[in-house]
């Protein structure tokens, strides 16, 4: 018999048949891979465009020019279901910025979570050790904390989260680390301000030193001496003017630093001090009140006597938010009533909103310059809630239909929450600093939409969840059998 009609050349025949289709199998399982690395495409099939990022934040990711780190301490915490939902909005958001930055080989983005309990020398060698569900974001040797509640909003009185922006707060800390010019802060002298350099109780040594660890660019402005505001100027504090006036002259380079330049102001002012910015405030719609807030309840009041404030307005603005989601009240001596003033004709575009009140109990005595004891006097003194900080924005020019950056003024009754006494109380430095940030416009306005929070809950009844149980555990593996036994049956016959 021939050797290829034999049975041991229909066994190799059979053996090779074989390896060649594992190679073939092999190689297409290699090529698909090849391709799916090296060639692919991603689809976002949502109607809001929910697992994409912004074209706005493509287009910062791709002119970045340093390398950004991000580190996330956030867990799949089952003990909370709101650390365990930001972290999954968080996971499948910062694997959307490691791809958009990809290509850009000068400043790539890389992204890790890293437990701080069960890796803590991980966490120690990147510099989180200590820090429970943050986000950091690192570039060089600056960093930026983003906390959760800086990823959602809230509504109804900050008590259900309806919306996660993380791409907006991450956007923001990403062009803060980045940015290689630090911001300048002038302290305005020369009307008995507090200053930055005094190290007493009531001086602003602590404040300085905050600002400078947050890369903030800080010196002293007189204008009376110098008659101009410098060009570099990002923002002006005021802080607490008691021995003088400000002049008319001086009064008109703050509006047109405000209006025309789009500039900052932030202004302390102490109860029973002139400071000569009546008509300033008129015009961007606010009042500070000639009177001295009191409160005798004891929910609102300190050992020491000191004031606590705890009230914040609804709606929320960014620089309270924290504050009001985690209700940390504001440590203060004596103030005086900031508000919105009702008589003001406030121009086009210009937006004014109480921050910070007292308590309903609370009243702004006018007849503070009296002997003592004062008490509430209807009709002549304010009643709570009175407002502590006040706020003023253009945020349209008059006659225009898009936005364009405009001045923003913020308006303290108080100056001393920010002297070294006090500035370490509770929430304090976190309001200020939030307004510092507001004021310099240090987070860019992204114009990046909130993803809607979707939760899908699946409420069944006793006798529906037992039929479902009979089902998946029954019905479907008994179909399955039975349909092998009758294959089985009839190869049989």
């Amino acid at each position: 018999m021939h050797f290829a009609d034999s049975f041991r050349a229909a066994r190799w025949v059979r053996i090779i048949n074989l390896l060649l289709q594992a190679a073939l199998f092999l190689s297409l399982f290699a090529g698909l891979n090849y391709v799916a690395q090296n060639h692919f495409g991603r689809f976002d099939l949502t109607n809001s465009r929910r697992y994409s990022l912004s074209a706005e934040t493509r287009s910062y990711l791709e002119r970045l020019d340093q390398p950004v780190r991000i580190y996330v301490t956030f867990r799949d915490d089952k003990d909370s279901a709101e650390i365990a939902q930001a972290y999954l909005d968080l996971r499948g958001l910062l694997r959307e910025y490691v791809f958009a930055s990809r290509n850009n080989e000068r400043a790539p983005i890389t992204a890790s979570f890293i437990d701080i309990y069960q890796s803590p020398k991980e966490a120690q060698k990147q510099g989180v050790e200590g820090m429970d569900a943050v986000v950091v974001v690192a570039s060089g040797e600056k960093r930026r904390l983003v906390t959760i509640d800086e990823l959602y909003r809230l509504k109804d009185r900050a008590t259900v989260r309806d919306a996660f922006r993380g791409e907006s707060a991450l956007t923001a800390a990403i062009l803060d680390v980045t940015s290689t010019a630090p911001k300048k802060i002038y302290f305005v002298q020369g009307h008995g301000e507090a200053q930055p350099d005094v190290v007493t109780d009531r001086g602003l040594s602590q404040l300085r030193d905050a600002l400078r660890q947050r890369n903030y660019q800080l010196d002293a402005l007189d204008l009376t001496r110098n008659r101009k505001i410098p060009a570099d100027a990002a923002l002006l504090l005021i802080v607490g003017p008691s021995t003088a006036r400000f002049q008319r002259f001086e009064e008109e380079l703050l509006r047109d630093y405000l209006q025309t330049r789009a500039g900052g102001i932030i202004l302390m002012l102490d109860p029973g001090k002139q400071h000569g910015l009546d008509v300033l405030l008129f015009d961007w719609g606010i009042i500070a009140y000639d009177d001295v807030i009191n409160d005798n309840s004891g929910d609102f009041s300190a050992e020491t006597g000191e004031m606590l404030l705890r009230g914040y307005p609804f709606p929320q603005h960014p620089i309270v938010q924290t504050l009001a989601n985690n209700q940390t009240p504001i440590l203060v001596g004596l103030a005086r009533t900031v508000a919105a003033d009702p008589g003001a004709p406030v121009a086009d575009g210009i937006k004014v909103q109480t921050l910070v009140t007292t308590s309903n109990t609370a009243w702004g005595e006018r007849g503070y310059r009296l002997p003592a004891p004062h008490f509430y006097t209807p009709g002549q003194d304010l009643r709570g809630p009175l407002g502590v900080l006040t706020v003023a924005e253009r945020v349209k020019p008059a006659k225009l239909e898009f936005s364009v950056p405009g001045g923003r003024l913020a308006v303290f009754g108080t100056s001393d929450l920010v002297t070294n006494n006090r500035i370490a109380a509770i929430g304090n430095l976190p309001l200020f600093i939030a307004t510092v940030n507001w004021a310099s416009d240090r987070d860019p306005n992204l114009n990046i939409p909130a993803r809607p929070v979707e939760r899908f809950q699946l409420a069944l009844s006793t006798e529906e969840l037992n039929r479902l149980r009979l089902g998946l555990l029954v019905v479907v593996p008994g179909a399955v059998a039975l349909l092998g036994l009758i294959v089985y049956w009839t190869r049989r016959s």
